[in-house]
């Protein structure tokens, strides 16, 4: 059984296809486009709610008529802020360093900033939260994590599959060209864009900021993470190092700051090497790109520049 049969088996068998059944809630101008409030179904008993950005106007200046745009998931962190999902990257939050769904929006990208299960929009009531009847923060995501491993699935699958949704939905807009989907997410969500690109093949482009390591480094400097990082079972099958290789021919841009405290730069070295081996064997040494930045963890301006010429490289005309 290959590397990828055996993760697959590990992730399980998604959810039952359902209508995406999408509703608009609220629409608001901002300057270079608009940011509609909507939510879908994820499967047939769980809703994501989400912001979608349209750059205005929705056809670039120049382009034919009937011309459609790429589409990009826009994939928030974690940071131990549970209030704070999709209006992050929607260019709500007040730290502008992660505002790159706005900021991709700009450029002409229709992008989908969804929250993850346990953030923001997706938590119990606040009245249950304040009021003690329901967990808040970390035992809410330990929580849901916790039932999903009782139902034989995990946090990891169901953000997985999640996002799949996510792509279903950017695909089935009319102004969006389905063939050209990219994902793009900081450390929580850097680390969701790469097992997006692993899974699904619709994604034609993807930079992950911040967000991968080889799990044997961060278990040996004891590192505690996200609990979507734990996959029961993977370190039998590979460590990350083989699967961002197995990514090839996808593109994909890694970024690191060579001080992050939570990811050891050995193991991010590890990952490189093994990638640039496999995309040179591929023959598309191209398509991946590594940036290794001095400082820590987080998505500086210039980097963020280099990751946006990246996916424009790949998936504009």
């Amino acid at each position: 059984m290959t590397i990828r049969a055996q993760v697959l088996r590990l992730l399980g068998e998604p959810p039952r296809p359902v209508p995406l059944d999408t509703r608009v809630r609220s629409e608001e101008a901002f300057p270079g486009g608009r940011r509609l409030l909507i939510d879908y179904a994820a499967d047939e008993e769980d809703r994501i709610p989400a912001y979608l950005l349209i750059p205005e106007p929705a056809r670039p200046a120049g382009a034919r008529e009937g011309a459609r745009l790429p589409g990009i998931l826009a994939i928030h962190q974690h940071a131990g802020q549970w209030f704070l999902g999709k209006s992050e990257p929607a260019g709500l939050s007040a730290n502008s360093m992660y505002h790159y769904g706005l900021e991709l929006c700009r450029r002409g990208y229709v992008v989908l900033c969804p929250d993850h299960l346990a953030f923001e929009d997706r938590r119990p009531p606040e009245f249950r939260r304040a009021e003690g009847t329901a967990p808040d923060g970390a035992n809410y995501e330990r929580f849901v994590a916790m039932r999903l491993l009782l139902e034989g699935s995990s946090l990891k699958a169901k953000y997985t599959f999640d996002l799949v949704r996510g792509l279903d939905l950017l695909q089935s807009l009319e102004m969006v060209d389905g063939s050209r989907l990219g994902a793009i997410g900081h450390s929580l969500g850097g680390q969701e864009t790469f097992w997006l690109a692993w899974y699904d093949a619709r994604v034609r482009a993807a930079v992950c900021s911040c967000g991968l390591g080889t799990l044997k480094t961060i278990l040996r400097d004891q590192i505690n993470h996200n609990l979507a990082m734990y996959l029961p079972g993977l370190l039998r099958v590979a460590d990350m190092d083989e699967l961002v290789a197995s990514l090839a021919p996808c593109p994909f841009m890694l970024t690191a700051g060579q001080e992050d405290p939570i990811f050891p730069i050995d193991g991010v070295r590890q990952i490189v090497a093994a990638a640039q081996a496999a995309y040179m064997r591929t023959g598309v040494p191209d398509q991946f790109q590594a940036t290794l930045f001095p400082g820590g963890h987080g998505f500086p301006q210039s980097v963020r520049e280099e990751a946006y010429r990246f996916l424009d490289r790949w998936l504009k005309d």
